[in-house]
């Protein structure tokens, strides 16, 4: 068992961002389809309303758990952390306008299932996430 606990262990560590990555991106994809459901059933919004009102709490949700277990920013002063936020609300805008087009696609043009399409979607924007965040937001200064 113990053999079986340090194999894992140290896959983890070598693998510990992709991991986190995919957990809390995971917990956030979750997060943002449940308040997409819960806006858009039980208060009956309109899926593009229900879909940015999802976004931006979720956002929050993922700003705070990419900064702290992810990529374990270490900007501490004002001025840095003004410059990674606003980066990474910038990338998710980028990425929140491309949700919008492909739902908009998906459900008006193509007549898809708003659910099912929700799905494919966030697929979709927690890899472009995932790639804004390592390449730009929280790249390792040199």
């Amino acid at each position: 068992m113990k053999k079986l606990w340090d194999f894992a262990w140290g896959m983890y560590r070598k693998y510990e961002e992709g991991i986190n990555y995919l957990i809390f991106g995971f917990l956030a994809f979750v997060l943002n389809y449940v308040l997409y459901f819960l806006f858009s059933s039980a208060m009956q919004m309109h899926y593009m309303a229900a879909t940015a009102l999802s976004w931006v709490l979720t956002v929050v949700f993922a700003y705070w758990t990419n900064r702290t277990f992810v990529f374990k920013s270490k900007n501490k002063d004002a001025q840095s952390l003004g410059k990674e936020f606003l980066s990474f609300i910038g990338a998710r805008v980028a990425t929140e306008v491309l949700e919008l087009a492909l739902m908009f696609l998906m459900v008006d043009c193509v007549d898809l299932n708003e659910y099912l399409s929700k799905f494919a979607c966030q697929v979709i924007v927690i890899v472009a996430n995932y790639f804004l965040s390592k390449l730009w937001i929280f790249k390792e200064k040199k």
